[in-house]
């Protein structure tokens, strides 16, 4: 069962095709960069430039997530509250309405719900558990990858290779 925080999205898992699994087994997910409730806007701000990410998870535990804080929040903070925005707990302003997916949903199951409603940060939850973070620039790679190698496959086999 998903816990109440997040909102899940039920994908059809497709045959075949890359999973998020794949991209996760890519990318250093032990390094996943979270803030507490109370975090300062403006020490998340700091934390997102210096580790160069557009995004935090807000979790009380690293394994729960009550909410999204993106650069897209910080600007409509800061243009609703001015300055005074910098000093409010990173909760006032998070996404509340998170949308996970979990180590089976397939690549395109996920970019397609990432374009569609114009996010580009998604959660990964196994049991509940956070246990990632994809991008849809992680998941457009990935997915260039294959399509490469799929390429490759393709020419090998026309060549007689």
């Amino acid at each position: 069962m998903a816990p109440a925080w997040c909102y899940v999205v039920d994908l059809k898992i497709r045959g075949g095709g890359m999973f998020v699994q794949h991209i996760l087994n890519t990318k250093n997910n032990a390094n996943l960069i979270t803030v507490p409730l109370k975090t300062d806007l403006s020490e998340a701000i700091s934390i997102l430039v210096a580790h160069k990410i557009g995004v935090v998870i807000v979790s009380e535990t690293g394994k729960d997530a009550f909410g999204i804080l993106s650069e897209r929040d910080i600007i409509r903070a800061l243009s609703e509250a001015g300055t005074n925005a910098l000093s409010a707990p990173v909760e006032q302003f998070m996404s509340r309405d998170v949308v996970t997916c979990s180590p089976q949903t397939s690549a395109d199951d996920v970019l397609a719900l990432m374009t569609e409603n114009r996010f580009r940060h998604m959660p990964v939850l196994e049991a509940g558990a956070l246990i990632g973070l994809i991008s849809q620039g992680d998941v457009i790679f990935a997915r260039l990858q294959e399509i490469s190698m799929e390429k490759d496959a393709l020419q090998g086999m026309i060549m007689g290779h």
